[in-house]
């Protein structure tokens, strides 16, 4: 439906309601007005990498997992899949007159946050360090969440508007002061792109940004709905509006902070602050305008989503699409599809699943189905851990399961001592001719404002980028024992196993928080039943690595755009079982706006697989400070073993332009060298010069 078509029918259905009736309608949880024939409706929904909070969905990966697919027609189908078994549940929930929370159609996801700092708790919910991949990865979600039906499917919300990157502790106090240069250069594209896209909503975040708090922003909401042109709806983050004068002290009182909140632009309180806007008005801080403006805004959106049609769009969508075969089928390939081969000794991997072995699955993630699923989470009606994957793939193998540790300073025993776990993990290394190691994280220890801190996580936030002391010590005593190692580390950012495993283990694989089908993912990988494909998303940084501090949201140093030290793992790096060679890279055409490239690739190996081809702009001779490196296009295709295809990808020109102090974006005033490859340029890629328009 035409969004000026809708806003009319939203203005049909407000101009009914008194001034009171419209202010209730600005609360997450809106009431149902009765004499309009208005059911309520609860706008809190998640649905980050499934449908979250609502009973039985498909657990995909998590979003980090998502994005280092480096794919985003896969993410496409991701999101699509999400919204038909959103569409499903709600269908079967209004039928019974269930229309309370995560029962709605409006999700708030994708947490399009720039990941620029791993320590990061919520780290894991974004796309990665990267603007460009960020984007790429947020539209693709987008587009598969909302459809392009006449209504929404569901809608999506792109969060958390802006410059939000922890610390988790201090959110509700904390003052992000971010320069012009880094807000245009960094923080904000995604946000634009999401909005150039269609994206139905923006969810304002906790703290303030330069002094202003984002839910009651002019400069931000300047910046979204004058400058970008944003129609849809903003809504606070949950209780971000009772911080606004009980966290950052900005005004003296719940209603001043209501009042400002919605003079600003944010139509749609996720909290109890806005039942506060009728003292507002009576003490005339707000106008019923500026509540039927915002009632307006939030009712097109309702109506865009269908819920006032008689015959309702997507009702045919049947409960049974929940967690179908063909979403499962989805799930196990998205977790394939995320996973990170980091190193891989004289081609130790892929194992023959047929060969008669002892393999020892060990560590405190072999069992673990908290460890699949990350968090904003839902519930799966299958679970496949990597033990339980293991067993799966490799019938002639005797298998031994122990967890040998716990994820962090818990005793290192069950029942007071009566089961030794290092002991048991040891034993079971021992007696193996191969140990596959299953290290980590999860939500327990690194997430969304955990509400403690010790030597480890501070509120969700890690304190280091290695692991906890027990893992360190299970790792380096099971390389003492067992020669063949190969070690699967789950959690939500990079980590430091520290040299002796690295330099022990025959192969690593990053596997993220992988999603409901992720063991059975990661055994499929180890058994060599597909190539791994996946590209780190992030930069992996050594434990010791001295990165800027988590308060400071200077990019100085930080990410590969701006890193100057030597990276552990550098973004865009992955491994295959199969080789790649690249030729023949040529600009077909450009213009102001876009630029054509194509490049043959050649699959050289012994495996079929999948590439992720990546180009990169470097920029030469400019007296403007511009990054190491900048991500443009990412493509992936599928090559069988001796195949070769010519890829073709364009350029937005948007990612190519330098930008100044003040924000602003203008040509770059050197050249610039385009590199094309299967990650960051090496001195043998292939490359072309870009000439002037």
């Amino acid at each position: 439906m035409d969004y000026d078509q809708a806003k009319q029918r939203a203005q049909a259905i407000v101009g009914q309601m008194t001034a009171e009736e419209k202010m209730t309608q600005l609360l997450y949880d809106s009431p149902a007005i009765e004499r309009l024939g208005i059911h309520e409706y609860n706008w809190w929904n998640e649905a980050c990498h499934g449908v979250a909070r609502a009973g039985v969905a498909t657990v995909f990966p998590q979003s980090i997992g998502m994005a280092a697919t480096f794919d985003p027609p896969l993410v496409h189908e991701v999101a699509d899949a999400i919204s038909t078994e959103g569409r499903a549940k709600y269908n079967r929930s209004v039928s019974y007159g269930d229309y309370g929370i995560f029962k709605g159609l409006t999700y708030w996801a994708p947490n399009i946050n720039i990941f620029r700092d791993p320590r990061w708790g919520r780290g894991q919910e974004t796309c990665g360090e990267d603007p460009f991949l960020t984007s790429e990865i947020a539209k693709a979600y987008v587009a598969g969440i909302q459809g392009d039906g006449e209504f929404f499917k569901a809608t999506a919300c792109a969060k958390h508007f802006a410059a939000h990157s922890g610390p988790e502790g201090k959110r509700h106090v904390f003052n992000a002061l971010v320069s012009p240069k880094d807000m245009a250069e960094t923080y904000l594209p995604a946000f634009e792109k999401c909005v150039e896209s269609g994206v139905a909503g923006v969810m304002g975040a906790y703290n303030r940004t330069n002094g202003e708090p984002c839910c009651a922003s002019p400069a931000l909401m300047k910046i979204l709905r004058q400058q970008w042109g944003f129609k849809g709806y903003f809504v606070s983050d949950c209780g971000a509006i009772n911080d606004i004068f009980e966290g950052h002290h900005y005004v003296e009182s719940r209603t001043e902070a209501a009042a400002c909140a919605l003079k600003a632009g944010c139509e749609l309180n996720c909290g109890d602050a806005y039942r506060s806007l009728i003292e507002a008005y009576e003490e005339d801080l707000i106008t019923e305008e500026e509540i039927t403006a915002a009632a307006v805004r939030l009712y097109t959106i309702r109506v865009m989503l269908g819920e006032f049609e008689a015959d309702r769009p997507y009702a045919d969508i049947p409960f049974s699409a929940l967690s179908c075969k063909a979403h499962k089928a989805l799930n196990l390939r998205a977790a394939e599809e995320t996973l990170v081969l980091l190193q891989n000794k004289n081609s130790f991997l892929p194992l023959d699943k047929t060969a008669p072995r002892k393999i020892a699955v060990v560590g405190p993630n072999a069992m673990s189905v908290t460890a699949l699923e990350g968090n904003y989470y839902g519930h799966a009606d299958e679970y496949v851990t990597v033990a339980d994957g293991v067993r799966r793939l490799f019938a002639n193998a005797e298998i031994t399961v122990a967890d040998g540790s716990r994820i962090h300073q818990q005793p290192n025993s069950r029942w007071d001592g009566f089961y030794d776990l290092t002991s048991e993990g040891l034993a079971a290394a021992q007696d193996a001719d191969l140990t596959v190691l299953c290290l980590g994280l999860d939500r327990n220890v690194e997430g969304e404002d955990l509400g403690y801190a010790n030597e480890f996580t501070d509120f969700g936030d890690r304190k280091t980028l290695a692991l906890p002391a027990c893992q360190m010590d299970l790792a380096d005593r099971v390389c003492d024992v067992c020669e063949n190692v190969v070690v699967v580390v789950m959690c939500g950012s990079c980590v430091d196993l520290g040299d002796k495993v690295r330099a022990h283990a025959k192969a690593i694989i990053h596997a993220w928080y992988p999603g409901a089908l992720g063991g059975l993912a990661v055994a499929r990988a180890l058994a060599g039943e597909f190539s791994p494909a996946g590209k780190l998303p992030i930069t992996f940084y050594r434990a010791d690595a001295e990165i800027p501090d988590m308060e400071n949201y200077d990019m100085t140093n930080r990410t590969y755009r701006f890193y100057q030290g030597e990276p552990l793992y550098p973004f865009g790096y992955g491994l295959s079982y199969t080789s790649f060679a690249y030729g023949d890279f040529r600009v077909l055409s450009q213009n102001e706006k876009k630029i054509v490239c194509t490049v043959a690739v050649s699959n050289t190996g012994e495996m079929d697989g999948k590439e992720k081809v990546q180009c990169y702009a470097k920029y030469t001779d400019s007296r403007t400070s511009t990054p190491n490196l900048q991500l443009c296009a990412v493509t992936p295709v599928f090559l069988k073993k001796g195949e070769t295809e010519t890829v073709t990808f364009e350029i937005d020109r948007f990612w190519l332009k330098a930008v100044l102090a003040d924000g602003s974006r203008v040509e770059p005033d050197g050249g610039i060298r385009l590199y094309v490859g299967g990650g960051q340029p090496s001195d043998d890629a292939c490359s072309v010069e870009l000439k002037k328009v």
